[in-house]
């Protein structure tokens, strides 16, 4: 796939003009994989870590779709639906299918909670060809009658992994069973646990699989480091190196984690009252605040952003150079994530990670999940030589207690709701029976093995119709 260009895949014209601005030539692997099966029409699981332009992998091949077959949706209508676990990923998104389908004449929207409805209720009426969503305000909207889900198309779940840590597995079966059986079905995830297995068994129709990095595995240009030290001393360490950085870095941007949304608004006040410029995000901030702390961040005017696990899957900031684990997670699966806001589009950064005797438990399943150690930072004031020796003795240690680090419904994934609890039950919207699919071809095994590729874009090449019964799937050229 190394030859691949973005000019040699079969994207509509208006695709590659847009992308001939933005300056964008190669695909990285994921979207060099994933385009060609997800033009065929097919259902498609992939797996790719954070940062390797996932969003660009299905948003290409489906504007490509409304490039070659223009419709106006009904009213309440919409054609594609995108779920997200949060409010800031749903923007991100979206701005990518405003940047690369700029030339499409295309009706798009989003909806989520922790703002007013009557906009988003207003830009449903007419119809919607792309909608992105968090799943508790897509359903109020819905059972209030302000969307008809019934044309939908295409189903795309970004980020699935974070939306079942939040909790969300039912609302995606509700919504799942709103929609129509006769769809695409994309699943995107940046791990690929069991329960994401389990889910897609559920939801597509003999998908293809891309995984393009081993569970697990962190970015080669990725400086890992952990520093053994005393709970009472993190602040400390934390502000000597801002300090340091602040002086030699002074246009480069770091990224804080902490696991609650309490000692993330602390941590941000802390740094502030000495002089660091900081703030915080996280699922207690409303919408207009925490776009505006992103933009700010974005643009270098706090270089410091504390932030919890969920809030921060929406950041997509290339000058982050200093991700720094001030707690180290509950769940080995978000290390990867978090420390993948650095080294992103090919670039090189550093990830720290402070470990108290508390942490040693979560320290050792980091370890085994991306199977290697974690170096030892050791040129610091604050090491902790017992706390390094407990945790290479290999005795057994307890995980602390879960913190209130908003994994649970509400804290971050920006669904503001309100009123009485949703259904029933966890029996709507359970696994499909398969239903007749006649857009789809026959089953080539995984998508990294297929060489479905074209010689040049001509933006009127046959494209192999999707979704209507009746329709032949035809083949490529």
């Amino acid at each position: 796939m190394t030859d691949t260009t973005f000019a040699s895949l079969p994207l509509a014209a208006p695709i590659q003009r847009a992308l001939e601005e933005k300056g964008y030539t190669t695909p990285s692997p994921i979207q060099a994989k994933a385009i060609p099966v997800l033009l065929e029409g097919r259902d498609l699981l992939a797996c790719a870590q954070t940062g390797t332009g996932k969003t660009a992998a299905f948003a290409l091949p489906t504007l490509d779709y409304f490039a070659n077959n223009p419709r106006k949706p009904f009213r309440r209508g919409v054609r594609c639906l995108i779920l997200t676990p949060t409010r800031e990923l749903a923007v991100q998104v979206m701005q990518s299918f405003e940047t690369y389908g700029k030339y499409i004449n295309l009706r798009m929207g989003m909806v989520f909670g922790g703002v007013s409805e009557k906009p988003q209720i207003k830009s449903l009426y007419q119809g919607l060809d792309v909608l992105v969503a968090t799943t508790g305000r897509l359903l109020d909207l819905h059972q209030q009658g302000h969307i008809d889900l019934s044309q939908v198309d295409t189903f795309i779940l970004d980020e699935a992994d974070r939306m079942l840590d939040m909790g969300f597995i039912r609302d995606i079966r509700k919504i799942a069973a709103a929609i129509p059986q006769s769809r695409q079905t994309l699943l995107f995830s940046a791990t690929m646990a069991p329960e994401i297995t389990k889910l897609a068994n559920s939801l597509l129709n003999d998908p293809a699989e891309i995984r393009i990095a081993p569970q697990g595995t962190t970015a080669e240009k990725i400086e890992q480091g952990v520093c053994f030290i005393d709970k009472g001393n993190k602040q400390k360490l934390l502000i000597d190196l801002l300090e340091s950085r602040k002086q030699e870095h002074q246009t480069e941007l770091s990224l804080i984690f902490s696991r609650t949304k309490h000692g993330a608004k602390n941590l941000a006040k802390k740094l502030n009252s000495i002089g660091i410029k900081a703030d915080s995000i996280h699922g207690n901030k409303s919408q207009s605040a925490r776009q505006k702390t992103l933009d700010q961040f974005k643009q270098g005017q706090i270089p410091v952003l504390v932030a919890t696990d969920v809030a921060a899957r929406g950041i997509d900031v290339k000058n982050i150079t200093l991700v720094i684990n001030f707690d180290l997670p509950m769940e080995s699966d978000a290390y990867v994530h978090r420390i993948g806001r650095t080294a992103r589009a090919g670039e090189s950064g550093r990830a720290l990670s402070f470990c108290s005797l508390e942490e040693v438990a979560l320290l050792r399943e980091v370890e085994k999940l991306i199977k290697k150690q974690v170096p030892v930072e050791r040129k610091h004031r604050y090491h902790a030589e017992a706390i390094q020796a407990l945790h290479e003795s290999g005795a057994r240690v307890e995980k602390p207690k879960q913190g209130g680090g908003g994994q649970r419904r509400g804290g971050g994934g920006g669904q503001g709701r309100s009123g009485p609890p949703r259904g029933k039950g966890g029996n709507q919207g359970g696994p499909r029976s398969g239903g007749n699919r006649n857009f789809r071809g026959k089953s080539s095994g995984s998508a990294s093995n297929s060489s479905n590729s074209a010689g040049s874009n001509s933006g009127g090449n046959p494209r192999p119709q999707r979704r209507n019964a009746g329709r032949r799937k035809t083949s490529n050229p």
